[in-house]
């Protein structure tokens, strides 16, 4: 698919089918993430595949009872890896570099799945401590998004946009 069209058909999709996601896709979902730019290429992130009812029940709970969780086959958890830039960058490493890097790969995992025709949603809205707990994760890991993966159930509606010209400014100055 062209990158564009990728962009395009990315879409918010709270419904999903009970098809199994093929592990080739989940691998290249994976893979493309890891490509994700990252301060210093550090990496400062880590990625929890979470396939299991029971822990995404756990994640739907934790997450305002978004059911939708519960149909998907797999919900990838990313989280904060402060740990792998505190010595080489300052407390703004640690507190946004990491956060950053964490939602870029997520993006990447997100954009990878559409291009493999899968839908995907953001998941923002979630007890930290309670999906911490859920997935293993470590006291110092942070997770920052959850992002469930599955074949969308229904053709989710036109997006609307906000025009470039409302969110876009130009910066007087000279240009190039």
């Amino acid at each position: 698919m062209e990158f564009l069209d990728v962009l395009n058909q990315r879409c918010a999709v709270r419904g999903f089918t009970t098809q199994a996601i093929e592990p080739e896709k989940l691998q290249r979902i994976l893979e493309a993430a890891s490509l994700a730019p990252s301060a210093g290429n550090l990496q400062s992130y880590e990625i929890y595949v979470v396939s299991d009812a029971k822990k995404r029940d756990g994640l739907s709970c934790a997450s305002l009872a978004q059911d939708y969780i519960l149909q998907t086959p797999v919900v990838l958890v990313f989280c904060t890896h402060p740990a792998r830039v505190e010595k080489y960058f300052s407390a703004r490493g640690t507190s946004l570099y990491t956060v950053q890097d964490a939602t870029i790969a997520c993006a990447f995992a997100m954009l990878a799945a559409v291009d493999l025709g899968l839908g995907t949603v953001w998941v923002g809205t979630f007890d930290e401590k309670a999906v911490r707990i859920i997935i293993g994760a470590p006291a110092d890991q942070t997770p920052v998004a959850l992002l469930p993966l599955g074949y969308p159930d229904y053709q989710p509606d036109e997006r609307i946009r906000r025009p470039l010209d409302e969110m876009v400014h130009w910066v007087p100055g000279k240009q190039g």
